[in-house]
Formats: structure tokens, C-alpha cells, sequence
């Protein structure tokens, strides 16, 4: 290693092999990212330039563990980017993001490198190659093939220059949205303002205050832990749409933050990619090798979803609009009202509210009860490991252990929200597993896995509370996090969430149905105060009222992935948008778009999609998952044991340790023995006829 990287940046030897955090300074990354970026270019060009015949060791394994510098310095940086940045991460991104895509287009177009991969293909079947093996050169290849490494130089060249531009976009879109979230504010003084909000949210909002130098005043910020109970409990009308039009607003402000340029020239760029590369549209290059195949049928199953949701969330909106004319008010639902309104509806329909069932979900037995079922069904141990220095005072350290008692991982949990964090919850890592012998003699790779999240922090020294949201949103985002945390494969690019991104949501999706198991509820959702176990009378009203609302949840999601879709399958002079929020509303008519609920996430903040290429032309991922996820939690149901071990070991075996390393239908099957309908999902979405 060239001894002016800074050795803490690479050299991961704190607790359980983290990094030094307390040593990173944000200064440390520019030289940091020159020296691993040169390293890594110079071990590819001797992988490519090796005068021997080409062999799965010598060329595949090879490729497999290059790059280490490289891959601790981005692990730390976009890590930090996402949940701790500050002004010299931010402003390093903007020249990190295209240098490092115009550092794999290098890779990409190395004709000596893919000479070799590609005479490992085709000569595969002579090859003797494992299910695994197999996988990790299929996936080498098509990597190259879909980094245009077949194309011409000069196609090879644009190719280059776009993917440097979209990944320049795609942090400037990043960047626009926290700022964006950060910046707004609204301050309320006058108590009388805050008539409605219980006292969990008025300690949340007097906390976020005083985050912002606001001592003794409430603020509602853009964080959902905070708009979205601000939206459902104040009573003030005008305060709700204020707050609501700052929160759908992001990304389209007008001055240096707004998105909409950014998202014309990233629709134009793909759609011009994918026609580089041989595809009609940019749906159908991403598309090619996800579990979906083609546009034609995510299409299909959003439309089906569509066409019930809009005819429930009718249905509910015209409960909206009785109880507003039941109350002496005189307007039509509008966004602003639909959760406040909703909220009346349900607590009376379930005779219970938020504020009484909040004190139940505090989080720290939340944590509990998502690292408990964890145990229960594949056997591990999570324990908290004090004294660590982490990348921030509120970040918790956790070290995770097999049945034996043998360390297994390390799982970093990191869950209120902070100016320094974009909004969002998710899960990342710091370094993946595999059992590869390391360059330096080591064995293998214990994963390092963190989950993010934005919980609005409780008053010091009171308990954390969450919403039911926020408490699956905890076990989804857990559910990732043992998707990492239970890989058990031999190649790193087939770890842990390595898979088809309409995969990878049904490890975290279908966690979320335990969460809402009564017994692991009965054991874990006790009052804050008096330890007691939830009432079964309040347990039976949070149960029965799962798929309240859900037409309007529906919609909100729905719109959102045809919205996406609607993108990315543009090609020629129709992907060249002069205004992107008219195409959308154009979309949103065609639809019929209910005037009472909007995307859940509209174009300018539209994150997933545009933040980066990870979920573009993929945010129905999350409802072909829950497709998947539906079917197999009915599975438990089946045999009426949500913690059976042979089905446990089964989902263990097939859907959490398997990684990329097998085709996700065929380990789909391996686990539950056909692929399912989309009907199981509509039902347990609460979408069927009453």
C-alpha cells in the first residue's frame, strides 16, 4: 500500500475489524480516492495483461478480490455521505461520483480484460464450474457486455462520457433534496398552534428546535418520522397545508436545489445509453436480468394493483368526506387532509389512536423484538457492544454471533434523525462476506452491516417512540440487514444483496410480518412506563386494522413505480422532456389520479430513481417482492407456526444466505416449491371487494 493513503482509511483495525472512526477525518478522502483509484486501475491492467491463458482463478477469482484500497475508502465515504455528511463530503462527491463511474467505464471498455472473460463463456461448459462459479462468470460477463465493452471505440467513448454525467447528476439530485429537507423549517411559538398533536410529537418537535437553535420552540421539519404525525393529528388546517406543500415541494423550489433539469437530462441520458447498448428503452436494459424480464409485464402487475387500489381508495375518500361534513367544515379532501381525516375515521372505526398505542413501541424493544425473532428463527445472538466509537454519538455498535457462540458479524445501528442525514431509512454496508483467502493470508470476509434510519429523537433522557411505520420500517430495514448479515457464499459480487433488485425486497418485506405476530407483539410491545404487555383488546384493533387505508397506501406507491416506468420507457425525441412535472401530470391524468393523494414520491425528490441508477426503472421491485413475500410468509401460515424450523431453515437456506449465487427463481422454488400469484398480495393488501 503507498504509504501516503492514510492508513486508518484502509487498514480496518478497531473493535471486530471496524474502522477507526474517531481517526477519519472528512480531509482524509480526495488524496485517499486518487492513490486506491490508481492501485486498482494498475491490478486490473496486470489481470488483463497476464500472458497466461485465461482460468476462472487467474482471471475471475482475481478480479473478485482487486481493489481493496478502493473498496474500504468508497465503503467509508458513501456511507458517511448518507448518514453523516458535511460541507467537504458533499462537495468531494460532486468530483468523486463521475470519476469513479468514468473509472469503471475504463474497466468496461479494457478489451484485453473482457477477451479473457469472454473466452471463459464461451468455453463454460469445459469449465467444470460449481452452481456458484457459474453465477459469478455469468454476471462477470454480462457486466462487461452491459458496460459496452462489445461496442465500438467511439460508442464506447459517449458511453463513458454519459455514465460520468448521470453519476454527476445523480449526486447533484442528492445533494438538492437535503438541502432542500435541511433548510426548511417551521417554527410555531404559539402553543395554541399546537392544538391535536399529542405529546410524543410535541417532544419530538421541541427536540428538533432545539437541534436548530430554536430553544423552547417546535418545529416541524421534512423528516417522516416528524410531517407525516404533524399532517395526521394538528388541527390546524392552514399549518397542515403549509407544512404539506414544503413537503411535496422538495426538489422543485426554483435557485440552485431544483431537480427539474437535473431529471430531463437523466431521462434523456439512459434513454440514449440503452440505445447504445442495443435496447429499446432504458426499462428494457435494466430489465434484462431481473426476475421481471420486460416492461410488459411489471406493466401488467401494476395496472392490476392500480385498477383495485383507485376503487378502494374511493371508497375510503368518501369516508373522508362525510366526517368533514359531519364536522361543520365545508371543503372537498384535499392531500393535506387525507391522513388527519383518515386518522379520525380509523380510531373511531377501531376505537383506538396512535397516541395510545405509541407508548408500546418504544424503540428500544422494537430493536428487541426484531433482533429476538431473529434468534428464534435462524439462531443468532445480537449484543450490544458498548464503548465503541462509532461515526457519530447516537450510532450503536452490535456484534452479531452464531449458536455457538463463534462471532459471526458486525451490525451498526444508526436511527434518529440528524441535519447531517438524508432522509429515508436503508440499509448499506461497510464490507460484505465471502470466503476467499485475502491477498494478505486472511480467510474470508465477516460482514459489516448498518441500517439508517430517520426516527424523530425523543427529549433527552425519554424513551425513543415510534408508529407503527416506523416499527416495520424498523424489522424491513432489519430484514436487509440479515440479507447481509447471514450471507454464506465463497465470491464477494454474489454476497449478501447481490441479487435481482426485484429480489432483493423479499428478505426485508417479508420480516416485516413478524413484527406483527401476536406473540412476539404480547412479548415485546410493553408500555414504557409500566412494563405492561400491550392489552389483547388493543393488540385485536392494531391487527384488525393493518390494511386500513389501503387504497390510498396503494395509490401513493403505485403511481409512483407507473410514474417511473412511464420514464423509462421513452426513447428517440420523446426521452427529450422540456418540462418533466408536465409529463408526470400528463401520466397522472392518463391514470386518473385521485385529486385527494399525490405520489408518494413525485418526480423532484423521486430519490430512488434519480438519486442514482439503483431503483430506476425498478420501484415496482418493492410490489413484485411483496408478491413473493405474501406467499411466503403464508407459508408459516400454512403450517400455523410462524417460527416452524423446518420452514425456517428452509428461508434461511434459500432466501437469506444464498445471495446472488443461485437464479432468484430457482431459490424461490427451492424454498417454497412453485412461484406465486399476485393474488395472495392483493389480499393481504386489504384490496379486495368487502
Amino acid at each position: 500500500m503507498n504509504d501516503t493513503i492514510k492508513p486508518e482509511l484502509v487498514n480496518w483495525d478497531g473493535p471486530m475489524d471496524l474502522p477507526r472512526f474517531e481517526a477519519v477525518e472528512s480531509d482524509d478522502f480526495a488524496a485517499a480516492f486518487d492513490i486506491a483509484l490508481k492501485a486498482d486501475r494498475a491490478e486490473i491492467d496486470a489481470i488483463a495483461e497476464n500472458s497466461e491463458a485465461p482460468t476462472f482463478d487467474n482471471t475471475v477469482v482475481t478480479l473478485e478480490l482487486s481493489g481493496h484500497d478502493l473498496s474500504r475508502v468508497s465503503a467509508l465515504f458513501w456511507n458517511l455521505m448518507g448518514a453523516n455528511s458535511d460541507d467537504t463530503l458533499r462537495a468531494l462527491e460532486r468530483e468523486i461520483a463521475p470519476k469513479m463511474s468514468r473509472h469503471g467505464s475504463e474497466t468496461a471498455a479494457n478489451k484485453a480484460l473482457f477477451q479473457r472473460i469472454d473466452t471463459l463463456w464461451n468455453g463454460r461448459e469445459s469449465l467444470n464450474l460449481t452452481t456458484e462459479q457459474f453465477r459469478v462468470l455469468e454476471r462477470k460477463w454480462q457486466g462487461f457486455v452491459r458496460g459496452g465493452a462489445a461496442l465500438e471505440d467511439a460508442d464506447q467513448k459517449r458511453l463513458a462520457e454519459i455514465n460520468a454525467r448521470l453519476a454527476e447528476l445523480g449526486a447533484s439530485f442528492a445533494q438538492n433534496m437535503l438541502a432542500d429537507e435541511k433548510d426548511w423549517m417551521l417554527v410555531i411559538e404559539d402553543e395554541a398552534k399546537l392544538a391535536g398533536l399529542p405529546p410524543f410529537l410535541r417532544d419530538a418537535m421541541k427536540s428538533a428546535a432545539s437541534e436548530r437553535g430554536e430553544d423552547g420552540k417546535y418545529a416541524v421539519t421534512l423528516s417522516r418520522s416528524i410531517i407525516e404525525p404533524f399532517l395526521t393529528f394538528a388541527d390546524d388546517r392552514a399549518l397542515r397545508e403549509e407544512a404539506f406543500a414544503a413537503w411535496t415541494a422538495r426538489g422543485k423550489n426554483g435557485g440552485d436545489t431544483d431537480n427539474r433539469a437535473n431529471v430531463a437530462e437523466i431521462v434523456r441520458l439512459r434513454a440514449e445509453k440503452a440505445a447504445l447498448l442495443g435496447y429499446e428503452t432504458f426499462a428494457h436494459f435494466k430489465l434484462e436480468n431481473q426476475m421481471a424480464k420486460k416492461p410488459e409485464a411489471v406493466i401488467e402487475l401494476l395496472e392490476t394493483v392500480w385498477e383495485k387500489a383507485v376503487d378502494k381508495a374511493a371508497a375510503e375518500e368518501q369516508l373522508l368526506a362525510d366526517r368533514i361534513a359531519a364536522s361543520g367544515a365545508n371543503h372537498d379532501v384535499k392531500p393535506w387532509d387525507w391522513r388527519y381525516y383518515s386518522e379520525q375515521v380509523r380510531a373511531e372505526t377501531y376505537a383506538y389512536d396512535e397516541a395510545e398505542l405509541k407508548p408500546y413501541l418504544a424503540l428500544d424493544n422494537i430493536i428487541a423484538a426484531a433482533f429476538d425473532v431473529a434468534n428464534r428463527l435462524f439462531g443468532i445472538t445480537i449484543e450490544e457492544r458498548k464503548g465503541i466509537t462509532a461515526y457519530h454519538p447516537d450510532v450503536r455498535i452490535f456484534e452479531v454471533k452464531n449458536a455457538d457462540g463463534s462471532h459471526r458479524a458486525v451490525f451498526i445501528g444508526d436511527y434518529f434523525a440528524r441535519p447531517s442525514k438524508r432522509s429515508g431509512a436503508w440499509m448499506s454496508g461497510f464490507r460484505g462476506q465471502h470466503k476467499l483467502t485475502n491477498a494478505d493470508g486472511t480467510e474470508g470476509s465477516a460482514p459489516i452491516i448498518v441500517n439508517v434510519m430517520n426516527f424523530a429523537k425523543a427529549p433527552a433522557g425519554q424513551p425513543t417512540l415510534l408508529s407503527m411505520d416506523d416499527a416495520r420500517t424498523l424489522f424491513h430495514e432489519f430484514g436487509h440487514a440479515l440479507h447481509g448479515l447471514l450471507s454464506n457464499v465463497t465470491y464477494p459480487s454474489v454476497s449478501g444483496t447481490s441479487v435481482a433488485r426485484d429480489f432483493v425486497e423479499l428478505p426485508s418485506q417479508v420480516y416485516e410480518h413478524w413484527f406483527t405476530v401476536p406473540e412476539v407483539l404480547a412479548k415485546h410491545a410493553r408500555h414504557v412506563e409500566t412494563g405492561e404487555a400491550m392489552p389483547k383488546a388493543l393488540l385485536d384493533k392494531v391487527l384488525a386494522a393493518l390494511t386500513f387505508n389501503a387504497g390510498f397506501g396503494a395509490v401513493e406507491f403505485t403511481s409512483s413505480a407507473l410514474v417511473d416506468m412511464a420514464f423509462h420507457r421513452l426513447c428517440g425525441d420523446d426521452a427529450k422532456l422540456n418540462d418533466v412535472l408536465e409529463f408526470e401530470a400528463a401520466e397522472l391524468k392518463r391514470l386518473g389520479m385521485p385529486d385527494a393523494i399525490v405520489m408518494r414520491h413525485a418526480t423532484p425528490h423521486f430519490a430512488h430513481v434519480f438519486s442514482g441508477d439503483g431503483y430506476s426503472a425498478g420501484y415496482y421491485s418493492y410490489m413484485w417482492s411483496e408478491v413473493l413475500d405474501a406467499d411466503a410468509f403464508a407459508a408459516f401460515e400454512e403450517v400455523q407456526n410462524p417460527f416452524d424450523p423446518d420452514l425456517a431453515k428452509r428461508l434461511h437456506d434459500h432466501i437469506y444466505s444464498a445471495g446472488g449465487s443461485i437464479d432468484p427463481e430457482e431459490t424461490y422454488k427451492a424454498f417454497r416449491g412453485k412461484m406465486p400469484t399476485v393474488e395472495a398480495m392483493i389480499e393481504k393488501r386489504g384490496l379486495v371487494a368487502a
